[in-house]
């Protein structure tokens, strides 16, 4: 007989929300779980009571027979349940042999064997075929390789459980590919294994089965391949959503040119030139590493400009800083939320006025009634679930962190002029993308100008009005969305 985990009538509630509600299900050894649903769901939440990060108001999680009472997630670790979080857990100063084995590095009498120690780690990074060096500290490397870092760490740990909470979000498609390889082998080696994720494809492509749960509720359990997308989608969300980019509102009239780029040089990207009207929406596409981002980064000022003329409105434009672009109207929803984009362990009244600050205060005092409106008109707008305004952001879903960005970079007291969303839908459920989707026309039909970058080709190729596809720092070519396909995008994306 098999291993098995099972989660029994677990439920958990954080003030004014009820997370989980009565949650029961099996998760077997030699079967991949896909863990579905919206963001606020309960997916992260039951990852981490099994994990021990937190500790169920009601039920149990039971492997093999044994009911586990963590109360720390060390405790999870030595009874062999491993999760890969969204947000890594390494510690970045430290090198990669010894986050690998931390808490458990080879010794001799007492003393460090770090032969022993780079010899076993260099062993585990061949076997994942990457091109990183035991001693070089985590913080040196890509984020992609500080993902596998993490799995690394919980194959070696040789756990009974191992699970996965959006693990491709920063990897390229090698290494995706790489990645499933290790799952499937994880699946031979009888261990238990948790997927979740929000890209269908990859539900289809790497599990056996699928639960689904919905407002902190099991929906059901059904067989991956024995179901249709739009059955998993209906089970998700409640109902059938359609054709999501068939049915979005677009803009179709373009004003006065607000952005021209000429020749954009940084260290990170060459010669970048286009233009941007007022109601358009630019997208950019590319490969990891192709300059995506750091055309954003240039443009918003956080990054230095070598060479190359910019215009805004009409009138040149170099920032040195963010703030040069903020003055200007220019708003940035960066790649990385959560480290780039909000203060997490403020509220979310906290994150929605920063911007506006100097707007909101009068005689050196802040106008709170004021700050309090904008926080509201931004939660109904978005539909930010939330009790209150004065709710962390660190408690909110990844969909919810999202909607509090757009809320700061679209309120009345902003007055944003160009907008640049930078993978505005990573880590987000098929719900929120639509709903974000379907922002992204609006921005464009209420007069901004719109930059949309997203490494899903489906994606950007159906929101954008046009695509600038970036490749090795410059851009390889721009296609219409009338013209694109991914076949053609990717063509410009890998040419050498």
């Amino acid at each position: 007989m098999g291993q098995f985990l099972e989660f029994r009538n677990i439920s958990k509630s954080f003030p004014g929300v009820k997370a989980l509600d009565d949650v029961s299900f099996r998760a077997e050894s030699g079967r991949i779980l896909a863990l579905l649903g919206e963001n606020g769901a309960g997916k992260s939440t039951l990852l981490k009571i099994m994990s021990g990060d937190y500790i169920p108001d009601e039920g149990s999680v039971v492997l093999n027979d044994e009911v586990m009472n963590f109360v720390s997630p060390h405790d999870a670790i030595v009874k062999g349940i491993s999760v890969i979080y969204q947000e890594r857990q390494l510690m970045m100063a430290l090198s990669v042999m010894e986050n690998v084995f931390a808490g458990d590095l080879p010794n001799h009498n007492g003393v460090v064997d770090k032969a022993k120690l780079k010899a076993e780690t260099k062993a585990l990074i061949d076997k994942f075929g990457l091109a990183i060096q035991p001693e070089t500290p985590v913080m040196l490397l890509p984020v992609a390789h500080q993902q596998m870092v993490e799995i690394m760490k919980a194959y070696r740990r040789n756990s009974k459980v191992i699970a996965f909470d959006e693990p491709t979000a920063p990897l390229t498609d090698t290494e995706i590919t790489v990645l499933f390889d290790l799952i499937r082998q994880l699946k031979e080696d009888g261990k238990i294994v948790i997927y979740v994720s929000h890209r269908m494809k990859e539900i289809y492509d790497i599990t056996d089965d699928v639960i689904v749960l919905k407002d902190g509720k099991f929906v059901s359990n059904m067989v991956t391949q024995d179901t249709v997308e739009g059955d998993l989608i209906k089970a998700m969300v409640g109902r059938d959503i359609g054709d999501t980019y068939a049915n979005l509102d677009r803009n179709d009239t373009y004003g006065d040119v607000v952005l021209e780029v000429k020749n954009l040089t940084t260290n990170a990207i060459s010669d970048v030139s286009f233009t941007l009207r007022q109601g358009e929406v630019l997208g950019f596409a590319g490969l990891v590493g192709s300059g995506r981002t750091e055309v954003a980064r240039a443009i918003f000022g956080a990054d230095p400009i070598i060479s190359g003329a910019l215009k805004f409105e009409g009138e040149d434009f170099l920032p040195k800083t963010p703030k040069d672009a903020i003055d200007k109207g220019i708003a940035l929803c960066p790649e990385d939320r959560k480290e780039q984009g909000l203060v997490l362990h403020r509220s979310i009244e906290d994150n929605v006025c920063m911007p506006v600050l100097d707007k909101l205060a009068k005689f050196f005092f802040l106008n709170v009634k004021k700050c309090h409106k904008l926080t509201v008109d931004a939660i109904k707008k978005y539909d930010i679930k939330t009790p209150t305004v004065d709710k962390m952001v660190v408690e909110l879903s990844g969909g919810n962190q999202q909607k509090v960005i757009l809320g700061r970079w679209t309120s009345e007291a902003f007055n944003s002029k160009l907008i640049i969303l930078d993978e505005p839908t990573k880590g987000i459920d098929v719900k929120t993308k639509a709903e974000i989707y379907q922002m992204v026309c609006d921005f464009a039909k209420q007069g901004m100008a719109v930059i949309f970058i997203s490494s899903e080709l489906t994606e950007v190729i159906n929101v954008a009005d046009s695509i600038a596809v970036m490749n090795n720092g410059r851009i390889a070519g721009v296609v219409d969305r009338k013209d694109a396909t991914e076949e053609s995008v990717l063509a410009l994306a890998m040419l050498h």
